[in-house]
This record gives C-alpha cells, structure tokens and sequence, in this order.
C-alpha cells in the first residue's frame, strides 16, 4: 500500500462517523456500560518502544474504571513505562448483522495494595482480604480510567443510529 492508501484506510471511521447519526451522550454511556456489565473478560494491550503485549485478563467495572487483578506477567513490563493501554470487549462472531465489540483506550495505574480503594476492589470481586495477605506475593491492582471508547453494536442500526458509536471522557 502506499502512504496514502494507508491515511486513506486510517481515517475510514473517522469519516463515517462524521456523518452518521448518534445517540445522545446519556443514551450511549448507558449502552455502553450495560454491554461492560454483560461481559468479564477483555484483551488488555500494553507497549513500550518495540515491546507489546496483549494479555486476556478478567475485569470487574465500577466506579467509571475497570478494576483487574493480576499476578504479575510481561504486561508490567510496558505499563512501568506507558501508562495508554487499550482493551477490547467483544462478542464471538455471529454474522455481519449481529456485532458487538468495543475498544477502550484509557490510562492505567497499579494500585498499592491493601489501601482503601484496593480493599474496595477487592469486596467489590468478593476476595476475601485474609486470602489477599496470605500470598506469597501481592496480587497486583490495575486500575484502567477510560478515556474514549469506540462502540460498534448492530442493535443500533435497527434504531436508526449508526452501528458504530464513539465517546470521549
């Protein structure tokens, strides 16, 4: 492909969206966070320089973040020196008609273990804080802040709205 062909195919959504109709912002974060509740795993992305990672990973959502528990891996690695992250959500493919998926780019932050909103996340996940001590090692806490998330469910389009739905925080 030439530069071109590649700007071309970068800015595809961004002038799709730009000319589809959008539900209103209250209608689409309550869409958008009744799909989070439907769902517990995502597909955490971390990078760093040439290093990237892509760990599936459980999460819980409350408090407008999504919370996940993690014994270690590579993905510390890159998020010690990015904290941008991106996750994605999605349903198995079942036809063109029936999509749903989301992408969430956002900041990290590790939590320090055993203060008050680790304590919370961990009641939140009903972890019992006895079994949290008794690690040989702590359970780490990401903490993930959204700070946009692309939405593509076909529902959508049944009630005259584009499929696919962006939203800024």
């Amino acid at each position: 492909m030439t530069h071109e062909e590649f700007k071309e195919a970068a800015e595809y959504w961004q002038k799709k969206d730009a000319t589809g109709k959008k539900l209103s912002r209250e209608a689409l974060l309550a869409a958008m966070e009744a799909y989070i509740q439907t769902n517990n795993t995502c597909a955490l992305a971390t990078g760093a320089g040439t290093f990237m990672r892509c760990t599936p990973l459980e999460y819980s959502y409350h408090g407008g973040a999504f919370w996940m528990f993690s014994e270690g891996g590579l993905k510390f690695f890159a998020l010690e020196k990015n904290k941008n992250v991106c996750l994605a959500i999605y349903d198995p493919y079942d036809g063109f008609v029936k999509l749903n998926g989301m992408q969430v780019t956002g900041m990290a932050e590790i939590v320090e273990p055993f203060c008050n909103e680790y304590l919370k996340a961990a009641t939140f996940k009903k972890i019992p804080l006895e079994a949290l001590k008794k690690l040989p090692s702590p359970m780490h806490l990401i903490k993930i802040t959204p700070k946009h998330i692309d939405f593509l469910h076909s529902a959508f389009r049944e009630q005259g709205f584009n499929a696919r739905q962006a939203l800024d925080f």
